[in-house]
């Protein structure tokens, strides 16, 4: 698995990329690439497809994201599925949470009172604004000179409050509300029932929680009374129950979308844990 973000920012010569500071990073591109890439990022960001169709896989499902849609992706895991029929080009701004609060706060109104439980991804409801916002964008793509580093901020910070003075985007309102309250102290529980089946190491569970490793494994050991690493075991080998006996998953694809590197340490846990092999199981629930 490897950090989106880092990727983008390491290969400049591959993308459109104009970046603003440490953090803030956009891009256009029109990548064709494998057929599924596993992918984490520290940061939220937001994504606005202008061609093609791609499928965003996440632990609560996959989201199935084609021309004219646009989504807000929290910090985290996911796995993305490429369809070969037809170019994809996307737009993407990476966005800290730090800036998103940082942009909230200089709102006259400010965003309170939401209480909707938000998903991994985010459908962000669309209007003219939206729409004229993206379009803008994509001018400044087809230029040959990059936009000064003030108008870009900018732009950013255009993005985020246009997005918040929609109140139908309730989802995505809910989860700023829950920055703006509780900035640095990221749910342990949210982030780990959210990215548990995602092959992450464990700098990158405490990086999205904002934490040290230290603090990560004392506050998880705390919070769940046990390591990461048990805890991780369990959840991943009980989703590859679920996928087998419910989702007609084969072995190996229970392998892949539960976290493990290989098939053979999957199944060796596997039988450890339920007694049987996942063969098995297979091959019982076609039977």
């Amino acid at each position: 698995m490897f950090n989106f973000y880092e990727f983008k920012l390491q290969h400049p010569e591959r993308f459109r990329l104009f970046r603003c500071g440490d953090a803030l990073l956009t891009f256009y591109n029109c990548p064709l690439e494998n057929k599924f890439a596993d992918i984490w990022s520290q940061h939220n960001y937001i994504i606005y497809v202008t061609e093609g169709k791609k499928t965003w896989h996440t632990v609560h499902g996959p989201f199935y994201l084609q021309k004219g849609d646009c989504v807000f992706v929290r910090k985290g895991a996911t796995i993305v599925e490429q369809f070969f029929d037809a170019s994809f080009c996307l737009v993407i701004f990476f966005l800290p949470d730090g800036f998103i609060c940082d942009t909230l706060k200089t709102r006259s109104i400010p965003i309170t009172g939401h209480q909707k439980e938000s998903g991994p991804v985010i459908h962000v409801v669309k209007n003219e604004k939206i729409e004229s916002f993206f379009s803008s964008m994509l001018s400044y793509f087809e230029e040959n000179a990059d936009p000064d580093r003030s108008l870009l901020e900018l732009k950013f910070r255009e993005l985020i409050l246009t997005i918040a003075d929609n109140n139908r985007n309730a989802e995505l309102l809910s989860y700023f509300s829950s920055l703006l309250q509780e900035p640095q102290l990221v749910s342990l529980q949210k982030v780990m029932d959210d990215n548990y089946c995602f092959n992450l190491k464990l700098e990158a569970y405490a990086q999205l929680t904002n934490r040290s490793l230290s603090a990560f494994k004392r506050d998880f050991k705390k919070h769940f009374n046990n390591t990461p690493g048990k805890w991780l075991l369990e959840k991943r080998l009980d989703h590859s129950m679920q996928l087998l006996r419910a989702m007609d998953k084969t072995v190996s694809e229970a392998a892949f979308e539960s976290g493990f590197e290989n098939t053979s340490h999957f199944s060796r846990s596997f039988k450890e844990r339920f007694g049987v092999s996942p063969a098995a199981v297979k091959h019982k629930q076609t039977a």
